[in-house]
């Protein structure tokens, strides 16, 4: 019964952590418990100060339900958000909160053999620096490019863990334990838990960034497809430019459309004399010349301005076949990228009004995330939080696993 117990508390907490507040009616249908048991449960939750009341919520004509919502303190979780160049290390509160500064450095992954060393060493740094102890963090979630295997903790193109894997090498150097997923399916993780796909059934969310990811939401879950490899739009063979992309084959929506070719496209036009606010862009900091594109084209200078429309122009074909294939609710544009907002919108619609069916483009809309850039940090996040439960399921009746609330007081 205390294993029983232990694993009725998990599915309180994780239902609390992605609703923030519940009331005991609200838990005992969604953890599939029985109301007197999910009683017992929390009155146990408050009592080792796990969880708090917050009032009672707002009347709808009958008796107001009591809420309740998780301690910020009660646990943290570290979350990691890595592109090919660039990586960003944060702890976050059960509110969601940041508890530390989110520490970015350059890390660059294509043919750089020390990566995950580095990796683990600024995990290690992050959580000795912040003065909390390793026993109250729920785990590490970590968001990276690539060919990612969740299951086995394993990136087919970066971050080589030997025989383990990245997930056991970071957990065995930490002592934390780890969770991987590649970044678009995480940002599509975020925003079906707090973003716009929220409450949406089917939603294909598009990672603008140095690539071009998409996470893929059907009948409201994560899709990640056979190997946990679904979603490599930036793959699709759409043009016929003779351009080697980053995969190895030539002609793919990356090699037109990625922040890195509008950059480089940016530094051509400077050099050929286009006229623009644009001065001493440098493709060596792409993530400086990105912003200051972006920045540029909210200003309304035309050169970024036309940078950017004949980008969105081509994520939007590649959208049109998405359309096609699956007929989604909703295309959100998410992370990196997404700072452009409207300006998006027009050339993405454009291509969907020249290259889809109108019967089949007419339902779907497209979205700008409010998320934006942080919205791998909090995909990172919730990933820890999405198996705090599972990790019970596999190891803690085994008396495995390390965490408390493994253990029934």
């Amino acid at each position: 019964m205390a294993d029983k117990n232990s694993l009725y508390k998990r599915r309180i907490i994780k239902q609390l952590y992605f609703s923030d507040t519940l009331s005991c009616s609200d838990l005992s249908a969604q953890t599939k418990t029985s109301l007197p048991l999910t009683t017992k449960m929390i009155n146990e939750l408050i009592d080792e100060k796990y969880i708090v009341e917050t009032g009672y919520a707002p009347s709808t004509g009958g008796r107001r339900p009591l809420m309740y919502s998780l301690r910020p303190d009660m646990m943290y979780v570290v979350a990691v958000a890595m592109d090919q160049l660039f990586t960003r290390v944060v702890i976050m509160d059960m509110q969601k909160k940041h508890v530390s500064p989110v520490e970015k450095f350059e890390l660059h992954l294509a043919r750089n053999p020390e990566a995950l060393t580095v990796l683990a060493g600024k995990i290690g740094e992050v959580i000795g620096g912040s003065g909390i102890a390793k026993e109250k963090f729920a785990g590490i979630g970590i968001g990276m490019p690539g060919f990612v295997n969740a299951k086995k903790g394993v990136n087919y193109s970066f971050l080589d863990g030997g025989e383990n894997g990245i997930a056991q090498y970071i957990m065995d150097k930490v002592g934390v334990q780890v969770f991987i997923e590649n970044d678009s399916s995480l940002i599509a993780l975020a925003e079906r838990t707090f973003g716009a796909a929220r409450n949406k059934k089917s939603a294909m969310v598009v990672n603008l960034g140095w690539g071009i990811g998409l996470g893929l939401i059907l009948n409201g879950e994560l899709f990640r497809g056979y190997n946990g490899f679904a979603g490599e739009f930036s793959h699709i063979p759409l043009f016929s430019n003779n351009k080697l992309c980053s995969c190895g084959k030539m002609g793919c929506l990356e090699t037109e459309a990625s922040l890195l070719v509008v950059v480089e496209k940016a530094e051509e036009g400077i050099r050929n004399g286009r006229l623009t606010m644009l001065k001493d862009l440098s493709s060596e900091n792409f993530d400086q010349a990105s912003r200051a594109v972006i920045n540029a084209a909210e200003k309304g200078d035309k050169f970024a301005v036309e940078l950017l429309t004949e980008a969105g122009y081509h994520i939007g074909r590649g959208v049109a076949i998405l359309i096609h294939l699956l007929n989604p609710e909703t295309i959100i544009l998410s992370g990196r990228g997404s700072s452009a907002g409207k300006i998006w919108r027009t050339p993405i619609q454009q291509a969907l009004n020249e290259h889809c069916i109108p019967r089949l483009a007419a339902g779907t809309e497209i979205e700008i995330s409010a998320l934006g850039y942080n919205a791998e940090l909090i995909g990172a996040a919730a990933l820890v939080m999405d198996n705090y439960e599972k990790e019970f399921n596999k190891k803690g009746h085994k008396g495995e696993a390390k965490h408390p609330f493994l253990q029934d007081r």
